[in-house]
């Protein structure tokens, strides 16, 4: 028997690429090695009423500088987040990663999170270094990803 709120779970999450335009392939670049398929915990695709789109990925160890997402900004707000996976200590991130805000770079070295405004530029995002593998999560407050990043032609197509 269906309940009346079936339709607002996301049981099965569904791998999301092809939402997030300013990584990987879909911004013209390869996805680092260290960096998992990125699953849509939440977004309108799934749950039409949802007015926001949550993503996250695994990050895995490197010890190689790597670069994962270019500069952008929104028209909605955004929250991205960084969670370490040691249960010993929850603030232990376990990588150094770094994120630009307007130019301005930030190295993030424990568990956290940060708000970016709408209208906001930010990134690059990316890893100085990663020890143990951590999770990464980003809440945009809209029901879809969209940026003003310019998609590649041959993406866009699609």
């Amino acid at each position: 028997m269906a309940g009346r709120y079936d339709h607002l779970f996301v049981r099965h999450m569904k791998e999301c690429s092809d939402d997030l335009v300013n990584e990987g392939a879909v911004a013209g670049l390869p996805r680092p090695g260290n960096v998992g398929d990125p699953f849509a915990l939440m977004r309108s695709a799934d749950v039409d009423l949802s007015q926001v789109h949550m993503a996250y990925s695994w990050i895995s160890e490197t010890d190689q500088q790597v670069h994962w997402v270019n500069d952008h900004e929104h028209d909605y707000d955004e929250v991205l987040m960084w969670m370490g996976n040691n249960p010993d200590d929850i603030h232990d991130l376990g990588a150094e990663i770094y994120l630009d805000i307007e130019g301005e770079r930030h190295v993030i070295t424990t568990t956290g999170s940060v708000y970016i405004p709408a209208g906001t530029r930010h990134c690059p995002l990316g890893f100085i270094s990663v020890s143990r593998p951590f999770s990464f999560i980003a809440l945009s407050l809209n029901g879809a990803y969209s940026s003003d990043e310019n998609v590649p032609s041959e993406v866009a197509a699609r």
